[in-house]
């Protein structure tokens, strides 16, 4: 284990409000430093984000970008490891891949509930991990699978806590 500074979730044209106010709620528990809200997501205030992230859109710092690519241009600028959460034919399993980061900043990406996550995206990450799937179902909801990376990467950084 080793202790990064920041580690960021990236929601690119994330449809549901629901979803997105999950994830904010899951980044407070998992020790995210910053949610960037990209394209089309909506940000709070929004009833249906507040609702669902019980006040975490409150504290939690957030920041709306209108273009991924430039996003993740400037964060790899900085260092900043980019994590794409997709099924591909290269991608790792969640847990094996997160082995590969050493002592740096990250970024997790997630995907759009219908497209994931472009192949043009794909090819600028650093890394991309997969949640492997046991059911007859090859995907999860974006807001589930996005908890269970956050969690194994809080897992396996130790995060400086906020308390």
């Amino acid at each position: 284990m080793y202790e990064i500074k920041n580690f960021y979730l990236i929601l690119p044209n994330i449809r549901s409000c629901h979803n997105v106010g999950a994830m904010f709620r899951t980044a407070d528990a998992c020790g995210v430093t910053k949610l960037f809200l990209v394209g089309y997501t909506s940000c709070p205030p929004k009833p249906q984000i507040d609702k669902v992230s019980l006040g975490a859109e409150q504290w939690m710092p957030w920041e709306h970008r209108k273009d991924l690519k430039r996003l993740i241009l400037s964060l790899k600028k900085k260092g900043v490891v980019i994590v794409g959460l997709e099924k591909t034919a290269d991608s790792w399993p969640l847990t094996t891949g997160l082995k590969q980061i050493k002592n740096e900043d990250l970024a997790l990406i997630v995907g759009n509930e219908v497209e994931g996550i472009s192949a043009e995206i794909i090819k600028l990450c650093n890394l991309v991990v997969h949640i492997p799937m046991y059911g007859k179902k090859e995907s999860l909801n974006v807001s589930v699978a996005a908890g269970i990376a956050m969690y194994e990467i809080s897992k396996k950084l130790k995060i400086k806590s906020c308390k």
